[in-house]
Formats: C-alpha cells, structure tokens, sequence
C-alpha cells in the first residue's frame, strides 16, 4: 500500500501531543516502495504513471544545501529551478548556482524538440538528434552563429554572426549595417582559400610558393585590381616596394628548354635605373635601359609600329607629287624659321617629339632633297654640254 506525504504526517501526528502536524525525523535509511509526491498539492491516490518523485505545488524547487564547513571542500549551493516564481514570469526549468547568485543553464517552456542534444560520441546537436560532428546545428532557414561583444567588459561593443544557407557561406559585420566582408558561394573549388603553416596563401593550391600564389587549371587565371571611384584621381594600384631591387618577373612555361633561353623576362629597379632583362641561358641579360636622367638604350635595334601601314614617303618619287620649288622653301624658312612640314622647336618643347614621325618627315626631305640634287645635276650636265659646244 502507498502512502502520501499527508497521510504519514497525519499518522505521525498521532504520537505527538500538542502538535497537529509536525516534522518527521527517521534515524535511519527511508525506503519507498512505490512512487513519492512532495508538495502542499499531493493528494490521496495520487495517480503517479510513470513518475517515481513528483514535486507538486506552485514553484516547486530542489535544492542542494551543501554545509561544508571548511574552507578547502566545496560548499556551493546548487538549484533546480520549475519556472519562475513572478507574476507574468518566465516558463522555464534552470540550474541555479544559489551560492553566486547565478543561473547557468536555463530551458524555455516550448522549447523545440532536440533544442539541445548530446549524443553518446559527445557529439551536440542543435536542432539535430543525430549530429555527426562535435557541434551540428540543424535549422530551416540560414544556421548560424552569433559572437558578441556586449561591453560589459569596457571594450567596444561588436556582434558578428557565422552563417550559411543556399546561397552563401558568410560573415556578418551585425553591428555596422550588417555587412559581409566574408562571403563563400556553394560549389566553390577545393583550395579556393589556402592559408600554409608559414602564411602564404594559396588561391586554387594547397601549396603556394610565394606568399600569394594565384593557380588555375582552366585557362581563367588573372589578377584584375580595379577602383570604382567615381571621383576622377590618379591612383597607385599596384606597388612593389623591398629593400633593394624590386623585380616583376614574367614566364613563359611553355618553353621546355633547360638552359631557360628567352621565356623569362624581368622587369626591375637597380641603382636607379629601370631595365627589362631575360635570362637566356640562365643569366640576366639587359636588353633595356631607361636612366633617371631619361636616357634609353636598347641592346638591338629598334622598330616602330611594324605591325602596321606607316604612311612612308615614297609618295616624293611619283609623277603627281608636287615638290616645293626651292624659291618657295625659302620664302617659307625666311618667314617661319623651319623646314615645312617639320615642327618648330616651340612645337616640340611645348608637344614632345614623336619620334616615328618625325622620322618619316626628316625621309621626306631627305627623299625631296635627292630630287632637288636630281634637278639640279641635270641642268648642270646640260650647261655642261653647251659649254663643251661653245668651246668646241
């Protein structure tokens, strides 16, 4: 037979004069066989199902008042909580550290099914019963993390949410708009990101060698540094700076010659002066030179435009040019101080000097004064021939 709380209090009652009801002291182990109810709302045939301890009355509690006296033993005390106690207070169920004045884990009334599951691995799963790594969070809409600071340390508030849906892997700045600076699409390639134990960084390789090594199989490797400003500036967008010569180097791979000849070109800063050199035969060679006083020297000869039509003035040799008569070259040079068609020195002072054109303009009079020299070698012979008649 089972017996309630109240009706042990009522037959211990019968043995206490001067006292309805009073504590129940049993110097000895308590043995109950069957279910117990504690609470002022027990009742006679309380129908237990399943539960062995019912706690049954308005803000129900079970404490453990630890009395440890010494101060090397632990002596904090501890709280289950069922709900808060308030009007219009918080359905939950909370552990309570009462000692501190601190409640550490704290459950919702309504909260969803495997809110909060641990697995027999110690994997936790939210959201999940079945978690498959440490920590597996399981929602229909965009997981995710949240990380924040919330000052209460005297450091600047911040908020940063970890998240990731059917569009995005990605960081979120919470606090200052909700910005992404970080941001992963699915499907992305293995390597996309690849950070080494010495901190290069490999884009599409796990194994850089420099400490940025872009790598692509698929013919779309490129680096592309582009500034949308819509104000109008000039701006450095690329700047190689060292302590020494600081080299651009580029390579042709499709060259399978061991002794390196002609696929690697370099361009680089030394004592001042800006060189291209290549490397035929594994030794830099300078092919060319530009100094700070701007002088340029090549190490071969120079061509210009050969991949397309210059207008070369062979034009001078055919029948319909019209060449200036010298009178009139001369009245241009008395009036202007120049060649026609040859700039002034103001003109190349104030313009600079292009330098292909002003070579075709020099061939033209250069091609003008054969034809001169031409004209006037045939009225010499001719007087000649008249001098000889005259003689003879």
């Amino acid at each position: 037979m089972k017996h309630t709380p109240k009706l042990l209090a009522s037959v211990a009652a019968i043995g206490l004069a001067g006292s309805a009801y009073a504590d129940q002291v049993f110097i000895d182990d308590l043995i109950v066989d069957g279910s117990a109810c504690i609470g002022l709302d027990c009742v006679n045939g309380e129908n237990f199902g399943f539960d062995t301890i019912r706690m049954k009355e308005n803000n129900t509690r079970l404490k453990f008042d630890d009395t440890s006296a010494s101060a090397s033993f632990p002596n904090v005390d501890w709280q289950l909580t069922a709900n808060e106690s308030t009007n219009g207070g918080l359905n939950k169920f909370s552990i309570d550290d009462i000692t501190n004045g601190r409640i550490p884990f704290t459950v919702e009334a309504n909260a969803p099914t495997n809110a909060l599951y641990i697995e027999d691995t110690g994997d936790v799963g939210v959201g999940t019963n079945n978690p498959v790594l440490e920590m597996h969070i399981v929602d229909g809409d965009s997981p995710a993390i949240r990380i924040e600071q919330n000052g209460s340390s005297g450091f600047t508030p911040q908020t940063w949410d970890m998240a990731g849906n059917e569009t995005n892997f990605f960081i979120r700045d919470v606090t200052n708009g909700s910005l992404l600076p970080f941001r992963i699409r699915p499907s992305a390639p293995t390597d996309s990101l690849f950070v080494d134990s010495n901190g290069d960084v490999g884009m599409g390789t796990d194994s850089p060698d420099a400490a940025l090594h872009v790598r692509k199989t698929n013919g779309t490797a490129s680096f592309l540094v582009e500034e949308e400003s819509a104000t109008t500036a000039a701006r450095t967008l690329l700047a190689l700076s060292n302590n020494g010569s600081a080299n651009f180097e580029l390579t042709d791979t499709s060259v399978a010659d061991a002794a390196n000849t002609g696929r690697t070109w370099k361009m680089k800063n030394t004592g001042g002066r800006f060189l291209f050199t290549t490397f035929p035969g594994g030794a830099g060679e300078t092919e060319m030179e530009l100094d700070q006083d701007g002088n340029l020297t090549i190490s071969g000869n120079f061509f210009a435009s050969s991949g397309t039509q210059l207008n070369v003035p062979d034009y001078v040799f055919e029948d319909e040019y019209d060449l200036m008569p010298l009178s009139e070259v001369r009245a241009f040079i008395e009036e202007n101080g120049h060649l026609p068609n040859i700039p002034s020195a103001g003109e190349i002072n104030s313009t600079g000097l292009n330098m292909t054109e002003m070579q075709l303009n020099l061939l033209e009079k250069v091609e003008e004064l054969t034809l001169y020299t031409l004209e006037q070698d045939q009225v010499i012979r001719e007087l000649n021939e008249r001098l000889k008649d005259l003689e003879g």
